[in-house]
């Protein structure tokens, strides 16, 4: 992700060597200046000082390691946290009470630059700050932000994991697809485009989606005869009911990364 970050920046015309990449591994930081044309350093205390803005773009289970890094160097810095399931007045304890702290969960299409983040800023974040880090986020994608943190876990049950279920409804058209004769490059092109294409109308498009999805559906055609299918077998509830598990799990997981 700080990779996708990075090259939407740089896309975007952000001057490339206004970036510092802390990578402690050689081999990666040299990919990443050679890529990006970046500064890439191996430690925090060779990015010193930092600047308006620190992306902490690292697993969950590094996230105290790599606040106890920047925590002697991050005053007056917006600290922004990619990392999943890590709560803010966690990280704040981590960094020493540091209060300038905002929360993202992007999703894995940001690395083509076709992403969408949810975002939380702490109160204390100003104006200007919080537009920096809209800036930064709309490099790879669009951004929502929402006015709670405890709502970034529904974020994360609906787009953060999104993709796999989109990933997954791709699977069982291509499986239908194959059963039915269509050859494997026949049922990937089919099963993709219409995908994407009907994502692309929706979002075009100012109706609701169940609007759109009666237009496709003529009485007594093959759509009606799907969907009555798809209601026997009761999809869009194992579907909610899917989501607001994932939407637990999150929970769950800032709990315990947040235990001392």
């Amino acid at each position: 992700m700080a990779q996708a970050i990075a090259g939407g920046l740089i896309k975007n015309g952000f001057d490339a060597k206004s970036i510092c990449a802390v990578e402690p591994l050689a081999e990666a930081r040299a990919r990443l200046a050679q890529q990006f044309g970046v500064r890439a350093v191996a430690s925090a205390a060779e990015a010193a000082p930092l600047g308006d803005l620190v992306v902490m773009a690292v697993k969950p289970q590094q996230m105290r390691e790599a606040a106890a890094a920047i925590k002697p160097l991050a005053a007056g810095s917006l600290v922004l946290s990619i990392a999943a399931g890590t709560r803010l007045a966690d990280l704040r304890r981590w960094l020493g009470g540091h209060a300038l702290l905002a929360r993202c969960m992007p999703n894995t299409p940001a690395l083509i630059g076709e992403g969408i983040s949810g975002l939380y800023c702490a109160p204390q974040v100003s104006p200007e700050q919080r537009r920096m880090a809209v800036e930064v986020l709309q490099a790879v994608g669009e951004v929502i932000e929402v006015q709670s943190e405890a709502l970034l876990d529904p974020v994360t049950a609906v787009s953060g994991s999104g993709p796999a279920y989109v990933f997954l409804f791709i699977e069982a058209l291509q499986r239908a697809a194959k059963e039915l004769g269509l050859s494997a490059d026949q049922a990937r092109a089919l099963s993709l485009q219409t995908f994407a294409g009907a994502a692309r109308l929706a979002a075009s498009s100012g109706e609701d989606v169940g609007v759109l999805r009666e237009r496709v559906t003529s009485k007594g055609g093959t759509t009606e005869r799907a969907l009555a299918s798809m209601r026997d077998d009761k999809v869009v509830d194992a579907i909610v009911r899917a989501i607001h598990a994932a939407n637990t799990r999150a929970a769950e997981l800032g709990d315990q990364l947040g235990k001392d």
